[in-house]
């Protein structure tokens, strides 16, 4: 069983949250990676979000020649013709319910929760949402990918049927390329799910136009 040995960040606001934002890291990264982006963000008075940053676990990354790093899962290759880690897929879901349920026990509703994930941590964001049988307030995969293709047609929880689901993605990414982004987003569209999708002139990264876009849809879905 592979552990998760580093907590959570948690950023707490000013007065009792009554929103959270579970945000995960890519590949390699950890949670200090997205700390400077949510330094950057802003919202109402009224809205008091706490960001919860996980850990992924260390873990043999086949891709990488087996080097060990924070990873949601195990990758063979990036392209719908590679095999998934179905087994650790499912394990960092379990693992992001048991983050969603801590909210729930702290006063938060389903349905003021957001799952933000970039790359690795935008597939587990997806899987996750999509599956999750309470409502959530939305999912963002960032410069990311639908990982288990073959049964989300299937595993779609009917609660989720509102949700946004918003794919941004660069025109430039050389990691996960903007054609395996759009083949998720299609195969998500057939599902009749509420999916969004925006692009930047950006590689694998994020750019200050995306997080202001992030920020303004943030602050108008919890409004």
């Amino acid at each position: 069983m592979i552990k998760h040995e580093k907590a959570p960040i948690i950023i707490e606001p000013d007065k009792k949250a009554n929103a959270s934002v579970i945000w995960l890291h890519g590949l390699g990264a950890d949670a200090n990676d997205f700390l400077p982006v949510v330094e950057q963000l802003n919202f109402p008075g009224h809205q008091a979000l706490r960001f919860v940053l996980p850990n992924a676990p260390v873990r043999s990354i086949s891709l990488n020649n087996g080097v060990s790093m924070q990873g949601w899962y195990d990758i063979f290759g990036i392209g719908p013709e590679y095999p998934e880690d179905e087994k650790g897929i499912h394990a960092s879901c379990q693992y992001i319910e048991s983050l969603i349920e801590n909210e729930l026990q702290q006063g938060i509703n389903a349905n003021r929760i957001i799952l933000i994930g970039f790359s690795q941590g935008g597939a587990v964001a997806l899987h996750t949402g999509l599956r999750y049988q309470q409502t959530l307030a939305a999912v963002l995969a960032l410069s990311t990918y639908l990982p288990l293709r073959h049964s989300v047609v299937d595993e779609v929880s009917a609660e989720q049927m509102a949700t946004p689901f918003m794919f941004m993605h660069g025109t430039h990414d050389n990691v996960v390329p903007i054609d395996f982004a759009d083949y998720s987003y299609k195969k998500l569209q057939n599902t009749e799910l509420n999916v969004l999708w925006k692009e930047y002139p950006m590689e694998h990264t994020v750019c200050l136009q995306q997080i202001q876009d992030i920020n303004r849809f943030l602050v108008e879905l919890l409004d």
